[in-house]
């Protein structure tokens, strides 16, 4: 596949400096016209905020990757503002496909509404668009580093791979975007498992070590090593157990999937 009529919209919440964006950016080059619209700062745990101190002042941002010349767009937003400039300002139009992505780090289990790598996505599903948010697991130091020693050439194959997928097939029913977690380890050879999204959280809260409140003292994170309560099934357990790629479908409709006439049996008691 190779339509430069289809059009692409690829984001991130890393920035537009990222390595992840451009590799994702080389990867879907061959299956259309890739516009680059990217957060100008750091934004990961953003979700899908809509922070009203940003400027929404798009910057055109010529790019040499590879020895191929880009021209990025770098939004002062959210990566979920940075979808609709992509879609408003810059497309001026509903893309066929948008990729948010390669994140530095997994996006698994109950913290997925943190992401600003999923938040993007969400955007554009709102807006009937299908979407792909893809991360890339990596040690704690290269989550927020921007690290060149990070290899994305895999997670550039299954970028290309799922999205060429997305383009030519209708995403089935209840299906708004498509989450992929790639090992760090991983090769083009390794399987893929469809999977749910975990309950457990990964990413677990730290509360900073300070001795006044007055102090700053963000909340920071450690992650999860007991792997004893991972469902089978799930992102977490493919990605950490069977060390699979996880691709999971995740929907819009947030609704619990409780017996209906039971709750409202116990509304009316």
């Amino acid at each position: 596949m190779n339509n430069k009529t289809t059009q692409i919209l690829l984001t991130n919440d890393d920035s537009i400096h990222s390595p992840g964006l451009w590799a994702a950016a080389e990867a879907l080059d061959p299956l259309g016209y890739v516009h680059v619209v990217a957060p100008r700062d750091q934004h990961s745990g953003a979700g899908r905020s809509m922070p009203i101190h940003t400027s929404g002042i798009i910057e055109k941002m010529p790019l040499t990757v590879n020895g191929k010349n880009w021209d990025g767009f770098a939004v002062d937003g959210s990566p979920g503002q940075s979808v609709l400039h992509g879609i408003y300002d810059i497309i001026q139009g509903k893309p066929d496909l948008v990729v948010s992505g390669i994140n530095y780090g997994e996006n698994v289990g109950s913290g997925v509404t943190v992401s600003g790598t999923i938040g993007a996505a969400l955007e554009a599903a709102t807006l009937g668009i299908p979407a792909l948010a893809i991360s890339m697991q990596t040690g704690r130091e290269h989550h927020f580093s921007l690290s060149q020693d990070v290899d994305f050439s895999t997670a550039g194959y299954f970028t290309h791979l799922i999205a060429e997928w997305m383009l030519s097939s209708k995403l089935p029913d209840d299906v708004d975007i498509i989450k992929v977690d790639i090992p760090f380890d991983a090769t083009p050879e390794t399987p893929m498992a469809v999977t749910r999204q975990s309950r457990q959280r990964y990413y677990l809260p730290k509360p900073a070590m300070r001795a006044s409140v007055s102090e700053p003292g963000p909340v920071g994170y450690d992650i999860l090593d007991d792997f004893s309560i991972l469902e089978p099934n799930s992102d977490l357990y493919a990605l950490l157990i069977e060390k699979k790629v996880s691709v999971t479908p995740i929907s819009l409709d947030l609704t619990s999937r409780t017996d209906f006439e039971q709750l409202n049996a116990l509304l009316h008691q």
